[in-house]
């Protein structure tokens, strides 16, 4: 493919994105989204089906021109041109190998259509299926590999012509989670060694927060929350980003003044004033792991709660509290040693703080 650039300095983003709006008839797919993307980085599209993350992907690659908008990549306006004149390789959640070809033939399918000689097809084949560990099956059907080396054949194929932007459109959706946790890892690292500028779409939260620089958290055709993986999940930025990404506590108030408010009858104090007014029903937002339950004196918070259910999850308990003397209940992850160590058990009576630097809190829809 053309990788032909205007020139471009290391602060400038690689993939510009202004106001891109897909419609199909009567339905909006995505509006007016606005993105930039630096060379190298790895970023996921995260979002439930229907979201517009795959559309966004089209988009980029041309496979689906945006109605309205503009893209650029390496200072090249590519919005309105054919896939054939982009720079990019692509894999596919259906790995979309030819079955009727061997690897060696599907990983240089690209480079014959580009009129490589065979000398340089052959050397870049012999580099790629070593770069992805099936050097041993150059020779093989794809219908005689597994799922998990199918798409390391896709991978190399869509690297055969050193595209200068990876798009990947859930490769790991179609794998059992055992390939899948494996070949995340390898996909990161291939990334990262070859510093290749990435873009995997993905509904799989794990994967996008394993895999990613930065995440692009969409709904309904819109951008919630643009933020690394640590900042998507430690400040999410909406209701619906707390509830997408891992699991969340949603505990209802209502305001009594700018830094607390009464939810079920435990007052909840925050680490930041909030700009509502006082008696406005909020959500306030806490992650599980987070409510503490040694050395809480000093600490914001605390509270005595009777244990309710355990689940043993593996490697904690998924347990159930219920706040003493209010109608309040939240739900805490306790670590294995911390359940032996205090002796935790269905029952017990404990001590448990919600630190106000951990809350998140958003005004409730009218």
């Amino acid at each position: 493919m053309d990788t032909s650039t205007s020139s471009i300095t290391a602060q400038d983003p690689y993939l510009v994105i202004r106001g891109v709006t897909k419609v199909f008839g009567a339905f909006t797919a995505i509006e007016n989204i606005d993105l930039d993307i630096y060379k190298g980085e790895f970023i996921s599209f995260l979002g439930p089906s229907g979201c517009g993350k795959t559309t966004l992907l089209r988009a980029i690659s041309g496979l689906d021109v945006q109605t309205s908008g503009r893209i650029q990549q390496g200072g090249r306006d590519i919005s309105n041109l054919p896939v054939s004149e982009r720079d990019f390789g692509i894999v596919f959640q259906s790995y979309a190998l030819f079955p009727n070809l061997k690897i060696k033939d599907n990983v240089s399918y690209g480079l014959v259509s580009a009129g490589k000689s065979r000398n340089e097809i052959t050397a870049r084949v012999d580099e790629l299926l070593n770069m992805v560990g099936l050097a041993d099956q150059a020779n093989k059907y794809p219908s005689q590999l597994s799922g998990g080396q199918q798409q390391r054949v896709s991978l190399a194929r869509a690297l055969a012509l050193s595209p200068g932007l990876l798009l990947l459109d859930e490769p790991l959706s179609a794998l059992d989670a055992r390939v899948r946790a494996r070949l995340r890892g390898e996909i990161r690292d291939l990334q990262k060694r070859l510093g290749i500028t990435t873009i995997m779409v993905t509904h799989d939260q794990e994967e996008a927060l394993t895999m990613s620089d930065r995440i692009v958290v969409m709904s309904k055709g819109h951008i919630e929350q643009i933020g690394t993986p640590d900042d998507v999940y430690r400040i999410p930025a909406s209701p619906f980003v707390a509830d997408f990404v891992g699991r969340m506590n949603f505990i209802k108030g209502q305001l009594r003044d700018a830094s607390s408010a009464d939810c079920l009858g435990a007052s909840l104090t925050f680490a930041n004033d909030l700009t509502y007014a006082p008696g406005t029903a909020v959500t306030i937002c806490l992650r599980p792991e987070d409510v503490t339950v040694r050395d809480t004196a000093g600490s914001s918070n605390v509270f005595d709660v009777d244990v309710g259910v355990m689940e043993f999850m593996g490697n904690h308990f998924a347990t159930t509290l219920h706040v003493v003397g209010t109608h309040l209940n939240i739900s805490s992850d306790f670590s294995m040693n911390v359940v032996r160590d205090l002796g935790i058990k269905p029952g017990t009576r404990i001590k448990v703080a919600l630190p106000a630097d951990r809350l998140r809190v958003f005004a409730s829809p009218s």
